[in-house]
């Protein structure tokens, strides 16, 4: 059985302007054909690695990894509220098989995302409820963050366990890649800010608007070369984005989440996510994936990319000693 391969870069002010209008259609177009290459490849199941913005997971429990046997969007950024389809008995098969698999996988049944997992498929299908999914949180702005080789290690992991299920998989991750939004630091934070990322499950549409025009005006201030966030990096982005393609994950282990921060943005690490994904497709040999765009905007704060990939005719999966 094949799997395939789709990460996307996702932005809350995706749908807010502060770009050129030619480059806002060459993104839809992108979605649009991403929409197309999953329905010809017709999955009968997606398993989504995302990270979420303080809006699912606080630090009064912090875990690195989270898989969900049920999940619920809050509809934050105009996307769409309500549960989705997660099929709770492969969530639950899952878990206990990554967990004998010596992946310390924590286990949600009422695992809530936000646009970090939901608006990829927003774009492409107007809808986040097209195919039953299995969504897996990685953490990836809460310090301390697990390395890449983790991430590595829990998507081969994931991958193992789909691999021998029969069942026509699509991985995917969201986020990244060099991203800096205005987000509040444990370190640093004081205060309603600091209870906010220990504790914020429900906050008032009053705080929410505010927290949402924090980052609309860091948006502004980047689209116009000012504000006080770190400029995107696209070189950063597209040595990530090489490897990807190249299916050299290992050599992406030698990032360091706390230099990704410091270089790339605090949310930069959001791009553990691909790293899972494209490891549990790994697993099932080797790939045609293809990066089909990339452009560093400002007014979005995010390199933003998307990449598809699909096992090679012929190729089998791995039996991969555990590096």
């Amino acid at each position: 059985m094949p799997s395939a391969l789709l990460c996307a870069s996702h932005t809350p002010l995706m749908r807010e302007g502060n770009i050129a209008p030619d480059t806002e259609l060459k993104v839809a177009a992108i979605f649009d054909d991403l929409a197309e290459r999953v329905r010809a490849y017709a999955p009968d199941l997606i398993v989504q690695f995302a990270p979420d913005h303080f809006n699912g997971f606080f630090y009064d429990l912090m875990p690195s990894f989270c898989v969900g046997a049920a999940a619920t969007s809050i509809g934050d950024w105009g996307t769409q509220p309500g549960p989705l389809p997660v099929p709770e008995d492969i969530a639950l098969d899952l878990a206990a098989a990554v967990q004998a698999d010596d992946i310390d996988l924590a286990l949600s049944y009422a695992m809530k995302v936000d646009h970090g997992t939901t608006q990829i498929w927003e774009e492409m299908f107007g809808t986040a409820r097209q195919f039953p999914v299995v969504p897996i949180f990685v953490n990836a702005i809460a310090p301390p963050v697990p390395s890449y080789r983790r991430a590595r290690m829990l998507g081969e992991a994931v991958g193992r366990y789909f691999a021998q299920s029969g069942r026509r998989v699509l991985f995917a991750a969201s986020g990244g890649l060099s991203h800096d939004p205005p987000i509040p630091e444990m370190a640093t934070a004081e205060g309603e800010a600091r209870a906010r990322l220990i504790d914020n499950r429900n906050p008032t549409e009053e705080a929410r608007a505010a927290r949402q025009e924090r980052v609309r005006t860091a948006g502004r201030d980047a689209a116009a070369g000012a504000g006080t966030r770190l400029p995107l990096n696209p070189e950063w982005d597209r040595q990530v984005l090489a490897c990807l393609a190249a299916g050299d994950l290992l050599a992406c282990d030698r990032f360091d989440t706390a230099e990704v921060a410091r270089t790339a943005g605090l949310a930069a690490n959001e791009t553990l996510c691909w790293i899972a994904a494209s490891a549990a497709h790994a697993v099932y040999g080797a790939s045609d994936t293809q990066v089909l765009f990339y452009e560093a905007i400002p007014g979005w704060i995010a390199g933003m990319a998307m990449l598809f990939g699909t096992t090679r005719n012929g190729a089998c999966p791995q039996n991969q000693e555990k590096q």
